[in-house]
């Protein structure tokens, strides 16, 4: 199964898919709203806002599996976002991203390795996918690497389709 074909819906519960970003370079990531790493989401949005024109699209998908560090509602985590890092990117319902109730897109995505050569489990909120424009997984950046680090933009500039 293409990472396109995946149904996933909207943090505003609408039926949504990767596919309807097809052709975009992706930087998905599982965030939380009461974690430490929490302020990546105002990296998060920079990058939205530096590279959206040349394709990029960061996608959110809250997360409570980590402490218990997204307890919030759909509508408690939308207004968290844009009233405490003005977040314009997409977000997703949350979901699980380990364990029986993995959702169908990070089953998939926890096949790829990271910069070290590790796969598996996501190890802790915020950590990132880079999807290339035609779907594939081009890398992926554990939860302590901020958004905007070198090794980021690097792999973020290499992939944009325009």
């Amino acid at each position: 199964m293409s990472l396109y074909d995946i149904p996933l819906h909207t943090l505003a519960g609408e039926k949504a898919s990767l596919g309807d970003y097809k052709g975009r370079a992706l930087l998905l990531v599982n965030v939380a709203s009461k974690c430490g790493l929490t302020p990546q989401y105002a990296g998060l949005e920079r990058l939205q806002e530096r590279y959206a024109e040349r394709g990029l699209t960061v996608l959110g998908f809250p997360c409570n599996q980590f402490g218990g560090q997204e307890p919030g509602s759909a509508e408690e985590i939308q207004t968290f976002c844009s009233t405490s890092y003005g977040v314009t990117f997409p977000m997703f319902e949350k979901l699980e991203v380990n364990g029986e109730g993995r959702h169908p897109l990070y089953t998939e995505l926890v096949k790829a390795a990271d910069e070290s050569g590790e796969a598996g489990d996501v190890t802790w909120n915020f950590e990132k996918f880079l999807i290339t424009p035609d779907g594939t997984v081009a890398g992926r950046i554990r939860p302590r690497t901020e958004p905007e680090a070198p090794e980021v933009i690097a792999a973020i500039e290499a992939i944009l389709p325009a």
